[in-house]
């Protein structure tokens, strides 16, 4: 479904039950961004999504899913867009939970989609964000080949999520062994090696990445103060264990090298391939003087004498 600035709908909405899959999984994580680890995380993401989307200029920017977070507010791009699945209640009810206080306010059209078939047109985006998108669709590996169709040559894609190697994630892993997850239980987390394999796979190029948070797993937000001096120790020691990461990724096309007409060539091309009998004549030198034995030679020498 669109909807425009006014809040009028456009199209009808996706399939109730792909809806309803997603729906529940994007209100599992809006839920937990609520907690005290969700506030700690949208705080260090929302820093970086605005010091890396400030200096990319083009169009049309397009933030896929976590509307709550305004990725783009930092882009100067005159067309921006809020892209995400339609938000239902857990019992399936079909209804579209309003996004207004979040990126919606700025975007020129709101867009309830499917991850894995975006409604856009080949090579028409500048920016693409994807805020932990990856972690909660069907298909990851498609969601990304999709962003590879829709963006244009040079186009630019910013990805943030969960880190499976690190504090958190072995927090997770053993919580859902005894049924008390810290982080989301829809979300299937994706190590950084394996993204970046994927995006190299599609012709992405890999300009930067970090990691951050590197506090413990506690819910409790004192106790995550008290263990504040874990972020610089950990951008200094264990660079690579944040609970979170995020990527930033720039699409390479193959280019080309173009060449003159073939006409402009023609005539080199037709005297080099000339025998050597015609490019003498041309030069004023007899072809048969040049065949002539070292006798002959001799004897025209006696001549002249």
């Amino acid at each position: 479904m669109v909807e425009d600035e006014t809040g009028q709908s456009i199209s009808a909405q996706p399939a109730s039950g792909l809806a309803s899959t997603h729906g529940e999984s994007i209100i599992a994580l809006s839920e937990w961004l609520e907690t005290a680890p969700g506030r700690y995380v949208i705080s260090w993401e929302q820093v970086q999504f605005d010091r890396l989307v400030a200096d990319i200029f083009g169009f049309n920017a397009v933030q896929i899913g976590l509307l709550e977070l305004p990725t783009l507010r930092s882009n100067r791009m005159p067309f921006i867009f809020a892209a995400g699945e339609p938000r239902v209640e857990a019992e399936g009810a079909a209804r579209v939970i309003d996004e207004s206080d979040s990126i919606a306010s700025r975007a020129r059209a709101h867009v309830h989609i499917r991850l894995e078939e975006l409604p856009f047109a080949s090579q028409s985006i500048d920016l693409l964000v994807l805020p932990h998108a990856l972690e909660f669709a069907d298909d990851p590996h498609r969601v990304l080949r999709e962003v590879e169709r829709v963006l244009m040559p040079e186009g630019q894609v910013v990805i943030s999520g969960f880190n499976p190697v690190s504090l958190w994630g072995m927090r997770q892993l053993v919580g859902r062994s005894f049924d008390a997850p810290f982080l989301p239980s829809e979300g299937q987390f994706l190590a950084l090696t394996r993204l970046k394999d994927w995006l190299k796979l599609l012709g992405f190029e890999v300009n930067r990445g970090n990691f951050g948070c590197y506090r413990p797993p506690f819910r409790a937000e004192a106790w995550q103060g008290r263990f504040g001096f874990m972020e610089g120790a950990g951008r200094r020691w264990w660079p690579f264990c944040g609970a979170v990461y995020m990527v930033h990724a720039i699409k390479r096309v193959q280019g080309m090298r173009l060449i003159g007409p073939a006409w402009k060539d023609r005539k080199r091309a037709t005297a080099a391939l000339q025998p050597s009998v015609n490019r003498s004549r041309e030069n004023g030198v007899n072809p048969m003087a040049l065949a002539s034995t070292p006798a002959e030679v001799s004897e025209n020498e006696h001549a002249e004498v």
